[in-house]
């Protein structure tokens, strides 16, 4: 009997590049990692095929278009890749009888709360890169209600381009650095991210996983609670600013670098960030007992690996 196989797009990204680090811890799983030249996720024809060839048992979303600012002009990509793509995904995974996990992000939120976002709380996207997330998340549970969607903030990782790894070549070339203080929200490491994910296709795999909103889901008409059955939240534990964060990065370092709190308006951007998202991660807790790190914690094990990288 074969392996049950897994397909992750976006190999290339901190996620894909993290999952693949982590492939060998798992060998009860074949994995099949391809980048965007090796599947344009945007490509229905090439997406299909590959579904053809692999029959997966599991579809882990890691493609994405991430450039926030140049959203608000390339509207046509964006939408293409963050919505399009995904409902096509999930549509296919419907067919094959394969379990899609898609991630997604806390943008999908406008940042006017003032406590944690849970799954049940009212979207309401504030740029366009956050509408098109949440129209993929719109789309996939549309053509697959059984779709996982996971949502995680301020991604990081010792792989690819981030706000970790700027603000080391920052604080190497100035003396000086003006940081955000006015947006809350708590990093992920995405190592940590590609821990939970692998967690809870591990629950899939053995039966472990149960989630019952309600008995008879299936013949019950959709509400609010049920929209959001599969959707999770997922970031390291704590709530800091992007300020706090450099801060803790310089500190760490023991870099000489001073940095000035300025407010978001200092440093206007094309698309607009949500001020507050925070996520709540109860749910995602209980749900596959996932223990939560400290983002400081994680924050030390990253710079810790950067460090033997270099």
């Amino acid at each position: 009997m074969s392996s049950p196989l897994i397909i992750v797009s976006g190999k290339n990204g901190q996620l894909g590049r993290e999952l693949q680090a982590l492939a060998s811890l798992h060998p009860q799983f074949d994995f099949y990692f391809y980048s965007k030249d090796e599947l344009d996720i945007s490509d229905f024809t090439l997406v299909e095929e590959s579904f053809q060839k692999h029959q997966p048992t599991y579809f882990i979303n890691c493609a994405a278009y991430t450039a926030v600012d140049k959203a608000e002009t390339d509207k046509e990509n964006a939408y293409k890749i963050n919505a399009e793509a995904v409902g096509n995904i999930a549509m296919l995974c419907k067919e094959y009888k394969t379990q899609l996990i898609h991630i997604s992000t806390d943008y999908v939120f406008d940042g006017t709360a003032n406590k944690p976002y849970t799954e049940e709380d009212k979207t309401c996207p504030v740029n366009y890169y956050g509408y098109t997330k949440w129209m993929g998340e719109e789309l996939a549970l549309k053509n697959n209600f059984e779709t996982t969607i996971i949502r995680a903030s301020w991604l990081y990782s010792s792989y690819g381009n981030n706000f970790v790894k700027t603000m080391l070549r920052l604080m190497n070339e100035r003396k000086e650095l003006n940081v955000v203080n006015d947006q809350i929200g708590c990093p992920t490491y995405a190592k940590d991210l590609a821990d939970a994910v692998m967690k809870i296709v591990c629950s899939f795999q053995f039966s472990v996983f149960s989630w019952q909103w309600a008995a008879g889901s299936e013949q019950l008409t959709r509400n609010e609670k049920l929209e959001t059955r599969n959707v999770f939240h997922f970031s390291n534990d704590g709530a800091i600013t992007w300020y706090d964060f450099a801060c803790a990065i310089r500190d760490i370092k023991k870099f000489s670098c001073e940095i000035h709190p300025v407010p978001t308006l200092a440093y206007p951007t094309p698309a607009k960030r949500p001020a507050y998202s925070v996520l709540s991660k109860e749910k995602i807790i209980k749900a596959f007992n996932i223990d939560l790190k400290n983002w400081r914690e994680s924050l030390k094990e990253c710079l810790e690996k950067i460090k033997q990288v270099l």
